[in-house]
């Protein structure tokens, strides 16, 4: 059977349908208060307080170049924040926090594979 290649937007596309399928759904890892359900996430982009997921990404991508694998909305006190993992070329991982409301990169992280975490920008 041909292998099938999918773009990365496809397979961005894929990743944010799972996602945003099971987010109603408390799991163990996901049943503190910081996740926000779809609901909540609807009504904080109709009233603007938070940027479309589109200009988030189209950030990240400006930030660090890979392929995204995973976006969080997590709440951290009154602030909103997007958490995304992209993956480089290098296969080095990458955790980047940005302010949802403004898109500011507040931290990054990179994880090369067992050699630890190194933070590359401290946010406030």
């Amino acid at each position: 059977m041909p292998s099938r290649s999918r773009s990365p937007h496809a397979i961005m596309a894929i990743a944010l349908v799972v996602s945003t399928a099971v987010l109603p759904y408390p799991t163990a890892e996901a049943s503190d208060d910081s996740r926000l359900r779809q609901d909540e996430v609807r009504q904080l982009r109709a009233s603007g307080k938070i940027l479309p997921m589109e200009d988030i990404i189209t950030r990240v991508r400006t930030s660090q170049p890979g392929q995204i694998v995973e976006v969080e909305l997590d709440r951290e006190g009154d602030q909103y924040v997007y958490e995304v993992k992209v993956i480089d070329e290098r296969d080095v991982i990458h955790k980047l926090e940005l302010d949802a409301s403004t898109g500011e990169v507040l931290r990054h992280k990179e994880r090369e594979r067992h050699r630890g975490e190194r933070d590359r920008y401290r946010g406030r």
